[in-house]
C-alpha cells in the first residue's frame, strides 16, 4: 500500500494484509546516550563503548526499549493515523532479536493482521506486526501493536 495515500486512516481503511515500510534513520552515538539520560538508564552497554566492545559489541547498544520507541516514532511519520488515532492499546509479542549498535541504519516494515470493533461505533481496533530492521535486512526487534482508531461513525458523529 502506498503509505502517501495513506494520511489519517479510518478503521474502515485498514486493508488487512496491507504492508508498510517506513523512512531509515541511522542511530547515534548520541541518540542512545539521549534514551539513557530520559529513561535514567545509563547500563554501560549504553553509554561507554570500551565496556560494549569489552562484551563483544563493536559501539555501544541501543535500549531495547530504545529500539520499540523508535519502531512507534518512525512508522508515527507516516502519519497513518495522525488525526484518528485514540490510543495505543500495548505491545505485545516484543521480541530483541539483534543489538541496535550506534552507527546502524534501520527502518520499519509492518503490516496490518487483524482488526475488530468496539462496543463503541465511533471507534475500533487494529493489529500490526511490525519488524525493526538494520541495513543487513536483520530483524533485530519484533512486535505486535494495538491501536484504538476512529470509524467513519466518530466523523457522522461529530457533525451532528
Amino acid at each position: 500500500m502506498d503509505a502517501s495515500a495513506s494520511t489519517n486512516l479510518r478503521y474502515e481503511d485498514i486493508a488487512l494484509g496491507a504492508e508498510f515500510e517506513t523512512a531509515v534513520h541511522t542511530v547515534t552515538e548520541a541518540d542512545i546516550a539521549a534514551f539513557a539520560d530520559v529513561t535514567r538508564d545509563h547500563h554501560p552497554l549504553h553509554v561507554d563503548s570500551a565496556y560494549a566492545r569489552s562484551r563483544g559489541f563493536p559501539a555501544v547498544i541501543g535500549h531495547g526499549l530504545f529500539g520499540l520507541s523508535l519502531m512507534e516514532g518512525l512508522k508515527s511519520e507516516l502519519k497513518l493515523y495522525e488525526e484518528t488515532s485514540v490510543a495505543s492499546l500495548g505491545w505485545d509479542e516484543v521480541k530483541f532479536r539483534g543489538p541496535i549498535l550506534a552507527g546502524d541504519t534501520v527502518r520499519v516494515r509492518f503490516r496490518f493482521v487483524e482488526k475488530h470493533r468496539t462496543k463503541n461505533p465511533a471507534r475500533g481496533i487494529v493489529v500490526e506486526t511490525l519488524d525493526l530492521l538494520n541495513q543487513r535486512d536483520e530483524v533485530v526487534t519484533a512486535a505486535r501493536h494495538v491501536s484504538l482508531i476512529l470509524t467513519r461513525q466518530a466523523d457522522a458523529t461529530a457533525a451532528t
